[in-house]
């Protein structure tokens, strides 16, 4: 009896030739645990690459998870209470204010952004701040922590007409105060009391321009900075008598004040927009996953194959023995299955103690709660998606074991032979595929994305393949070299078995990701810098005092006589309906979702606006006096659905005005100059209570001393005026965008990663062609010092062609991502094109060269007596 018939019979079938489907698998699963008692030599790259990727998107899904988990469970400490209603230039009214105490305690807050200033004269130091003034009950929920630890109301009490006042560590060294240090705001003196170490509600405020100040409500007062029309929100944070009576008592206030213009938010949603953000951000962390998992599927297939070439005369035995075809594919099947399990295992393991590394090492940094935990939807997401890709790239090579000859029992495998499978495991690996794309957009956020992701993936991964076919075509058909070195290498770049589609396609990917960061890092700097247009203002001034609105500009052109001054009026104002649609029944698209979810700057205007263009409609005439009527920004009203003559219904101060679409405008945004998305007729605000909005340019340009004496001079003269230097805010929101693009860019380095594990993984898979090339040659005469400068050569030409396929795809990439998506300005690099290459260089070349030497250190007895 064979052996492969005694196994059958151990399991069951009376014979290995026709045994059942149970005792088949039973057979395939004993000889695949037998063949890994050997080891997994071989399959490191495989398991590596597995475990990268699942590791990647179970711990970003876990820290995902952690951090929502984290908000929602600390929602009331983060909003400052159970709900928050905010108003915007208005307090609430006295029976606005009874509805919403009637439930619970209510704490009011009011913030701000202010300058503050200390010095005199030349030594004037202004610099601007988020001010926050608060009640005696403040805060209700939640800690307030202060350095050194003072109880907030002494800290902030006033003494002998100065009143405290805690800010944030970054105010009291811009301002170089000390404790007990005197500074003012408007018209108020205040004394620095302490320092914030932690603010409970600080997510609630939302991203601020300046450091946080924090003062009692008498202080604000006696600033005066609260006159008609100044851009102050207030905040209403309700602590309820009965929590578990939340929904109801949202609903019985907005039925008690419908036309109040409450911005409302809950508990159960403390930061929206910073939540989305974190969805957004997951999102493209786990794409960032899971292409290192396609880059690693690359590293399973080459792996597979290099594993079943060495097996080919086991294969030969098995089939020798009577096994069939599918019994092979079985036994193979089972052990890529196990180790690919093995990765996932490790994945899961280090993707599952992510959060709680996280929050152990960094928590103490981070502003947002953690609440990190084992969560089993996101490692099951990962299991599904490392298993997916283990099945799709193994299929191939498994498939093409089927069909091993017998004749390889005999003979040294050195042809191509067979490169495509049997139908039934194409399909197969194309219904894989399938549904990895499918579990992709089922599980996304936004679904449009990832197809988009997915087609571009495919098509990057297509067009890689393509480039590689038509490098080793283009090297078949060039001119044979003379020097043998050269002829050499160029031989090996097109030869069956050649490493160039491998080399290429793991590489390429990688690269391409990288450039396509770089130039978008690029393009975004140079927009927010370089591009700055020449007529893009110097300043920009807020709250200036409608009755002090001509004094203002005629004190700005004697301070810079030779600079242009414009000034505008300002209201805020929230939508409540557009084309007779709630907001609140509105889905928008996610790119203009900010349009509703706060109050917006609107104005009025006799004119069109500079830089604004009329694009559909009619501009009311200057006298006009008939119902309101307002022009819509274009692209939003799009994106709205909005046509001429639909309405749209704003809250202003408490008033509700619909006013009639009139025109649409185009607006030059990148100008920098004053514009809103509405602007209304001048007799729908007639004797409305508003501050006005003035900039200041320089039609030359202006020096930073010049620009930093205008500032000091405003604030001595006009101190409730808040001077924002364009400048400086561009250069914060820069530092931002570059700390984003960086964190991104750091996690896009998992993909580079699967692609060097993938390239080092292929060129040990082509170690056994090295061997033989290198005892032939050298048999033949070949010196090692040639040898090596072939395949170095061969090595550099495969680098220097896949990283210019890099930089083009990235380029291309990079452009539709700025243009279409950022709608900014392209600007290419040439520093990223160079460190692609060098990159590219320098991984093929090591790698290469490392494996080479080893290949030529081979003795040549072995290889001889198997031709």
């Amino acid at each position: 009896m064979t052996l492969l018939a005694r196994e059958a019979t151990d399991a069951g079938a009376p014979a290995f030739s026709a045994p059942g489907v149970l005792a088949k698998a039973r057979i395939a699963a004993r000889f695949a645990l037998r063949e890994l008692r050997g080891g997994v030599r071989g399959f490191g790259v495989f398991l590596a690459c597995i475990a990268l990727g699942v590791a990647a998107i179970s711990g970003v899904g876990s820290f995902s998870r952690a951090l929502t988990d984290g908000l929602a469970r600390q929602g009331s400490t983060l909003l400052g209470g159970d709900a928050a209603f905010t108003l915007v230039q208005r307090e609430a009214t006295p029976a606005e204010y009874a509805l919403l105490s009637g439930a619970g305690k209510v704490s009011t807050v009011a913030t701000l952004r202010a300058m503050a200033r200390t010095g005199e004269g030349d030594a004037l130091v202004s610099t601007l701040a988020e001010a926050k003034a608060v009640d005696g009950l403040y805060p209700l929920t939640g800690a307030l922590t202060l350095d050194p630890a003072l109880p907030l109301a002494d800290a902030l009490a006033a003494k002998d007409g100065v009143y405290g006042a805690v800010v944030d560590p970054m105010l009291a060294e811009r301002l170089n105060l000390k404790p007990g240090g005197v500074f003012q705001i408007g018209d108020a003196k205040l004394r620095l009391s302490a320092l914030i170490e932690k603010e409970p509600d600080s997510l609630a405020t939302g991203l601020g321009f300046g450091p946080r100040l924090m003062i009692s409500q008498d202080a604000l007062k006696a600033s005066n900075l609260l006159q008609p029309g100044s851009l102050v929100r207030w905040h209403y944070r309700v602590k309820l008598n009965d929590p578990t009576r939340l929904h109801a008592f949202l609903d019985a206030v907005k039925a008690g004040a419908p036309e109040a213009g409450f911005e409302v938010r809950s508990r159960e949603a403390a930061a929206p927009r910073l939540e989305d953000n974190v969805k957004r951000f997951t999102q493209y962390l786990t794409l960032v996953g899971l292409t290192a998992l396609l880059v690693g599927g690359v590293g399973v297939a080459n792996a597979v194959k290099s594993h079943l070439d060495a097996k080919r005369g086991v294969i030969a035995t098995f089939k020798t023995l009577g096994a069939p075809g599918g019994m092979v594919f079985s036994i193979y099947l089972i052990e890529v299955g196990l180790i690919a399990a093995a990765g996932i295992a490790i994945g899961l393991l280090v993707g599952a103690a992510l959060p709680f590394i996280i929050t152990w090492a960094f928590g103490s940094l981070i502003p947002i709660p953690i609440d990190p935990s084992v969560q089993p939807a996101a490692l099951a997401l990962a299991v599904a998606y490392g298993a997916l890709i283990a099945l799709a790239f193994a299929l191939w090579p498994l498939g093409l074991a089927h069909d091993v000859p017998v004749s390889a029992l005999f003979r040294d495998h050195v042809d191509g032979g067979r490169t495509r499978p049997r139908k039934l495991y194409v399909a197969l690996t194309g219904l894989a595929a399938a549904t990895l794309a499918g579990l992709a957009v089922a599980v996304s956020d936004e679904p449009r994305v990832a197809i988009y992701y997915l087609v571009a993936a495919v098509s990057v991964l297509i067009a890689l393949r393509l480039v590689a076919v038509g490098i080793m075509a283009v090297a078949r058909r060039l001119p044979r070299p003379k020097a043998t070195s050269a002829r050499l290498a160029l031989g090996n770049i097109h030869r069956p078995g050649a490493l160039t589609p491998t080399v290429v396609l793991s590489l390429g990917l990688g690269l391409t990701l990288l450039v396509t960061l770089a130039l978008i890092d690029r393009s975004l700097t140079r927009e927010l810098t370089a591009n700055l247009p020449k007529q893009a203002p110097s300043f920009f001034f807020l709250d200036v005092p409608s009755t002090d609105e001509d004094r203002f500009a005629t004190f700005l052109k004697t301070q810079a006589p030779s600079a242009d001054v414009e000034t505008v009026p300002m209201l805020r104002g929230r939508l409540l309906t557009m084309g007779g649609r709630k907001v609140e029944d509105i889905t928008p698209p996610a790119e203009f979702a900010w349009v509703l979810s706060s109050d917006r700057g609107i104005t009025y205007s006799q004119s069109v606006p500079e830089g604004s263009k009329l694009t559909a409609g009619e501009w009311w005439p200057a006298d006009y006096a008939g119902p309101p009527l307002v022009s819509f920004e274009r692209e939003i009203a799009d994106a709205f659905g909005l046509k001429i003559g639909d309405t749209v219904t704003v809250n202003v101060l408490g008033r509700v005005i619909t006013a009639k679409i009139a025109n649409f405008r185009q607006v030059e945004w990148e100008r920098l100059a004053i514009n809103f998305v509405m602007v209304f007729s001048p007799n729908t605000f007639r004797g409305a209570p508003h501050t006005a909005l003035a900039t200041l340019s320089f039609p030359d340009g202006a020096g930073d001393a010049q620009e930093r004496a205008v500032a000091r001079t405003v604030a001595k003269d006009f101190p409730a005026v808040t001077a924002v230097r364009v400048k400086e805010a561009l250069e914060q929101f820069g530092e931002l965008v570059s700390q984003l693009v960086l964190a991104i860019r750091g996690a896009s380095l998992v993909t580079l990663l699967a692609s060097v594990l993938v390239l080092a993984g292929a060129l040990a898979a082509g170690h056994h062609h090295r061997v033989y090339d290198a005892v032939i040659l050298k048999t033949l005469g070949a010196t090692r010092a040639r040898l090596i400068g072939a395949y170095a050569l061969e090595y550099a030409v495969l680098g220097l062609a896949t990283a210019v396929v890099a930089v083009g795809a990235g380029t291309l990439a990079a452009y539709v991502v700025v243009t279409q998506v950022m709608k900014a300005g392209f600007a290419w690099s040439s520093g990223a094109a160079l460190a692609a290459v060098a990159v590219a260089l320098v991984l093929t070349v090591g790698f290469g060269l490392v494996g080479t030497w080893r290949a030529l250190g081979q003795k040549p007895a072995r290889i001889l007596r198997d031709l």
